[in-house]
């Protein structure tokens, strides 16, 4: 039996189409924040945390992942520009990390980390 790499990787494509269409795509966008698609890329008004210190952070996405999760983006906690951050896979909910910053949360609601010993209660504002 001779191997045809042309037909094994045409049943890897098909299977991978198979497995995007089913409802798991759809749980996968439960695990980050979602934004409205590729146009998001580089706006900051689509997700901004409100947190108990009567700040606001907005987090402004690099890269959507084709769920339209927000994968890599840039949390503003300052006037010098944003820490880039990046998505960290988890059971429940999400987590972006970054240089001596951390955000977890569970749909609008997000505890803010700097460092271990500073954590700000958040929500997701929507425009």
């Amino acid at each position: 039996m001779h191997n045809r790499p042309g037909k094994s990787i045409a049943a890897a494509l098909l299977l991978g189409a198979c497995l995007m269409a089913t409802p798991r795509s759809a749980m996968a966008a439960d695990l980050g924040l979602v934004a409205s698609g590729p146009g998001a890329i580089g706006r900051c008004s689509e997700i901004v945390f409100a947190c108990e210190n009567g700040r606001q952070y907005p987090l402004c996405p690099i890269a959507v992942s084709v769920a339209g999760e927000v994968v890599a983006a840039s949390l503003h906690t300052g006037r010098y520009g944003g820490v880039h951050v990046r998505m960290v896979p988890m059971g429940v909910g999400y987590r972006y990390a970054g240089r001596g910053i951390w955000l977890d949360g569970f749909h609008d609601n997000a505890l803010l980390n700097f460092g271990k010993h500073s954590q700000i209660a958040c929500t997701i504002e929507h425009p």
